[in-house]
């Protein structure tokens, strides 16, 4: 599989999902507006293990949704959130959605 970018929010295959279970489906929230990268559909997980979250999908498909961009359909399987980094002439920097 490959990895999966929705704003400055990316999903990356993994192997396995271990760690805390999380009680909500929201990957990020956005500094500057609010906004939030989530699942709303879909039978998913969310696991929180060494300051990583971690996204299971147990359903064919989980629609990753955002107010500012389009909606996702995310794979059944294992995936690292991670917030996506850009380089700058003064340095690498998060994005910031």
């Amino acid at each position: 599989m490959q990895p999966i970018r929705q704003g400055d929010v990316i999903l990356l295959p993994v192997p396995q999902v271990e760690g805390e279970k999380i009680p909500h489906l929201t990957l990020a929230e956005g500094e500057v507006t609010g906004h939030k990268h989530r699942i709303t559909e879909g039978e998913a997980k969310l696991f929180f293990k060494n300051d990583t979250l971690y996204l299971r999908v147990y359903s064919q498909t989980a629609l990753l949704a955002h107010e500012e961009h389009q909606a996702i359909a995310v794979p059944q399987g294992h995936w690292m959130v991670k917030i996506q980094r850009e380089y700058e002439p003064e340095g690498w920097r998060y994005v910031a959605d």
